[in-house]
C-alpha cells in the first residue's frame, strides 16, 4: 500500500475516537516504511540479510514496534519537530509517553494489516519464521487509491472548515473499504469462473494493477506444473496464457540437476529470489563442465527481477 494511506488510516480512526494523539499514530502508520532509508542498504550490501530490506524486518509484529518506537522518539525530539514544522508551517508536535508508543505502534500494524492485503504480503513472524502473509486482495500499489489519498492529506493541509476534512476522511475510507470489497469479490468470481480440471488440483488468484484482472495459477498435486494466465471479469477473457515446469533439464541427467539445485539452494541470491516469488521455477543446462540454472517466478508481476542465473560447477555437485 502506498505511504499515503499508511499515514492517513490510522490517523482518520484515531480521528473518529476523538483521540488526541492522532499524529503519533499516523507517524507511526509511516514508519515501517523508513526501511527504504535505513534499512534496505544493509540488505544490498550484505545479500544473506536480505530480510533487510523494503517489506522486510520492519513489516514484522516485533520489529514494527521498534520502528514506530524509534521513529516516534526521534520526532518527538524539539529541535527535530520545530524545524520540520517551520519547513511546512504546521504544528506537528507529539509526545514520546508510554501512551503514544502504545498508540503509535497501533499505527505500525495498521500498516502492516494493510500491506498484509497486497501482492505477497509481509513476514509478520519473522525472527520465528521468514514466510510472508497476505490476502492477495490489492496490488503493491493501487495508483487510484494513491492519489485519492494525496487529495485528502491535502485537504487536511489546507485550512479549510472542519466539515470538509471530516467529509473527506469520511470518504477516503468509504472509497479504500470499497475498493478492497470489489476486489475481494472480483478474485472469488475469477476463481469460480476458472475450475481447476485435467491434472491441476490447486488454483490461486493473485491482483494486477486492474481490479478486474487476476492472475491465476493452477498447479498438479506435485507442484511439478503449473498453467497460469491474466483473467478478466468483466469480458470473461483470458490472455498472456503459459505453461511451466518446476524444473527443466537440458543436456544433462535429472540427478546431477537436482544436486546442483540443491548446492544453489544455499547462495543468497537465490534464496532471496524464492523469498520474493509466488512459483519459483529453474531451467537447469549442462555444458558438460558446469550447470546453468536460470530461475524465473510464473507469475511476473514487473514489480521486481523476474529472472536470474547462477553457475554450479560439476565437480561441486
Amino acid at each position: 500500500m502506498d505511504f499515503f494511506t499508511h499515514f492517513l488510516v490510522p490517523f482518520i480512526i484515531l480521528f473518529a475516537l476523538k483521540s488526541k494523539n492522532k499524529l503519533e499514530g499516523a507517524f507511526g502508520g509511516i514508519a515501517p516504511d523508513l526501511d527504504t532509508i535505513f534499512v534496505a542498504w544493509i540488505g544490498f550490501l550484505v545479500p544473506y540479510l536480505f530480510v533487510f530490506s523494503h517489506r522486510g524486518i520492519t513489516h514484522t509484529f516485533i520489529f514494527a514496534a521498534v520502528a514506530s518506537t524509534l521513529f516516534l522518539f526521534v520526532i518527538s525530539r524539539k529541535q527535530i519537530n520545530e524545524f520540520i514544522g517551520k519547513i511546512i508551517r504546521r504544528d506537528i508536535s507529539v509526545e514520546f509517553t508510554w501512551k503514544t508508543v502504545g498508540i503509535a505502534y497501533f499505527g505500525a500494524l495498521t500498516h502492516l494489516f494493510l500491506d498484509f492485503l497486497t501482492s505477497k504480503g509481509v513476514p509478520l513472524f519473522y525472527p520465528f519464521t521468514l514466510q510472508r502473509f497476505s490476502a492477495e486482495i490489492y496490488y503493491y500499489i493501487d495508483t487510484t487509491t494513491a492519489v485519492i489519498a494525496l487529495i485528502v492529506l491535502l485537504i487536511l493541509y489546507l485550512r479549510l472548515d472542519m466539515k470538509y476534512k471530516k467529509a473527506a476522511m469520511a470518504i477516503f475510507m468509504i472509497i479504500l473499504i470499497s475498493f478492497g470489497g470489489i476486489r475481494a469479490y472480483e478474485k472469488n468470481n475469477a476463481l469460480v469462473e476458472n475450475p481447476v480440471s485435467g491434472n491441476f488440483v490447486y488454483s490461486a488468484a493473485y491482483p494486477t494493477a486492474d481490479m478486474f484482472t487476476w492472475t491465476i495459477v493452477e498447479s498438479d498435486s506435485n507442484n511439478n506444473t503449473y498453467y497460469a494466465f491474466n483473467y478478466n471479469t468483466l469480458n470473461k477473457e483470458k490472455s498472456d496464457v503459459k505453461t511451466a515446469q518446476s524444473v527443466t533439464v537440458t543436456g544433462g541427467n535429472v540427478q546431477s540437476a537436482q544436486k546442483a539445485i540443491n548446492k544453489a539452494d544455499n547462495l543468497p541470491e537465490v534464496q532471496n529470489f524464492k523469498w520474493d516469488a509466488f512459483y519459483p521455477c529453474v531451467n537447469a543446462t549442462f555444458d558438460g563442465k558446469e550447470w546453468k540454472l536460470t530461475y524465473f517466478d510464473v507469475i511476473d508481476t514487473g514489480y521486481r527481477n523476474n529472472n536470474i542465473t547462477v553457475m554450479i560447477p560439476a565437480d561441486k555437485t
